[in-house]
């Protein structure tokens, strides 16, 4: 019986001697994710040479096409793939307004394997001007492509 008692003692301890307070990994790097990972960067290289070719549907296919998509910028949340979509015809429907996208910094995290986030910077190269702004991403992945389910871009002013 003390022999019972001291092992259960040892693994009580050797419980408590796990670094208390320490996060615990969202997601276990592995070679899969690198292959993750690309997939998410090529996305959104895709969306930026849609862009630059000034077409804005091509971009577009980069987000979820459903009425949950959410996308929120300059204090307004616009909910839907045809209202956003929309959206971005309306503000940036001709190749002057349209500019050219630059997108850097990523920060790709995978939280599971049908789930990630990307942060980033954007800036629109345009004459007369040049905006700018971060970016924060929600991804999902659909039968086995990538698709940005939420989209909240902030401008640097």
């Amino acid at each position: 019986m003390k022999a019972l008692a001291a092992a259960v003692s040892v693994f009580a301890l050797a419980a408590c001697a796990t670094q208390a307070g320490a996060p615990a990994p969202v997601h276990n790097i592995a070679l899969d994710d690198a292959a993750e990972m690309a997939a998410i960067t090529g996305l959104l290289e895709a969306q930026d040479a849609a862009w630059n070719r000034g077409d804005i549907d091509a971009f577009m296919d980069g987000y979820w096409k459903s009425p949950l998509l959410r996308f929120a910028s300059g204090g307004k949340v616009t909910r839907g793939w045809d209202d956003t979509n929309a959206r971005y015809h309306t503000t940036y429907g001709t190749p002057e307004k349209m500019g050219k996208l630059i997108t850097s910094d990523y920060e790709i995290v995978l939280l599971a394997p049908d789930a990630a986030v990307a942060h980033g910077r954007w800036k629109l190269e345009r004459d007369g001007d040049e905006p700018s702004g971060l970016y924060t991403l929600i991804l999902r992945k659909f039968g086995g492509d990538w698709k940005i389910i939420s989209d909240t871009t902030t401008s640097a002013g």
